[in-house]
């Protein structure tokens, strides 16, 4: 599925981006998990979490800033708000899912997408 940019970055390389923008803001726990051949809506979940509303607004901004200024990709939609504990991007082939370390378990999106591969993300 392809980005809504004149990018030329594979999903792939756009969820590593995502990866590190939010590794640059400490996120804990991050995984990118393959939705090729699963899912028709998107090829790739990064999914992160944070320990307090204003690093989860610090990671979404992060991860937008990074996307936008260094290869021209812009969110087609971000919901929800730090005080939700749970802040989703939608970058067209990368979804986003940023959630308060507290609510990450009660979602369970790995566990949901279990059979999805996950991506190696380098140090």
């Amino acid at each position: 599925m392809p980005t809504l940019s004149t990018s030329p970055l594979t999903s792939e390389a756009i969820a590593l981006l995502i990866a590190g923008a939010a590794k640059n803001k400490k996120a804990e726990e991050i995984v990118a998990l393959s939705l090729n051949g699963i899912s028709t809506f998107t090829d790739y979940y990064v999914i992160c979490s944070g320990n307090s509303e204003p690093q989860l607004k610090a990671i979404a901004e992060e991860i937008q800033e990074v996307l936008r200024e260094e290869h021209g990709i812009r969110a087609l939609r971000v919901d929800g708000l730090p005080f939700s504990h749970w802040v989703v991007a939608d970058f067209g082939s990368v979804i986003v899912h940023i959630f308060h370390e507290s609510k990450r378990s009660v979602y369970a999106l790995e566990d949901l997408w279990s059979d999805a591969p996950r991506l190696s993300i380098p140090e």
